[in-house]
């Protein structure tokens, strides 16, 4: 009896250890809505590349800025719609949104996003196009790669089918938007449907 209650104090202080250092509020719904709006986007993108006059995208020219802008909207309705999500399942949970961990996350999130966004624009300013989409889904499944071990673990495993979308789409540059949309879009929207039944259902 006294060898269940100690196994059983051992599982509670490892659960304790785990809330403390990691940040497990996030939401899979987000997940699924940030993958709709991938798909939103990408699908104005589409309208828009397949209704213009040229046949390829200008870096000063209209279409590419509206592209451009296509993206930054898609990125902050996600960010958006995580934070208001994740805020409401943290209060649920009692726990704090903004905290040690989620500072962790964040930074760490963030470190490789940053240098592949920042990368990604070098390479546009140098008109140097075809590898956009690829460099976008390895740079994205680094950075929740190197998030993972400060959250759910199982963001690590969307990560790596991001990198090997990425290298794929790399291999074959003429199909790169349709990687994207595999990767941003319905990986998402797979991957978020899966995280909300497994960690926010019950």
């Amino acid at each position: 009896m006294e060898s269940k209650d100690y196994l059983k104090d051992i599982s509670e202080i490892k659960n304790l250890m785990n809330k403390s250092s990691r940040f497990i509020s996030l939401s899979g719904l987000s997940g699924v809505m940030a993958g709709i709006y991938a798909l939103i986007g990408a699908a104005y993108a589409y309208w828009l590349v397949s209704n213009s006059k040229q046949e390829y995208l200008i870096l000063d020219g209209t279409v590419f800025k509206l592209v451009l802008l296509d993206l930054f909207l898609v990125a902050l309705f996600s960010i958006v719609t995580a934070v208001i999500l994740t805020t409401r399942k943290a209060k649920k949970n009692s726990s704090k949104i903004w905290d040690a961990s989620s500072k962790r996350l964040l930074i760490n999130f963030l470190i490789p996003l940053v240098a592949g966004g920042l990368y990604i624009l070098i390479i546009l300013g140098n008109q140097k196009y075809g590898q956009t989409g690829a460099l976008m889904l390895i740079f994205y499944g680094l950075a929740l790669i190197n998030a993972a071990k400060y959250s759910i673990g199982d963001i690590r495993y969307l990560g790596i089918i991001e990198i090997i979308l990425g290298l794929v789409a790399a291999l074959l540059p003429g199909y790169g938007f349709w990687f994207w949309v595999l990767g941003f879009g319905i990986m998402h929207i797979i991957y978020g449907t899966w995280m909300y039944f497994k960690y926010d259902k019950n």
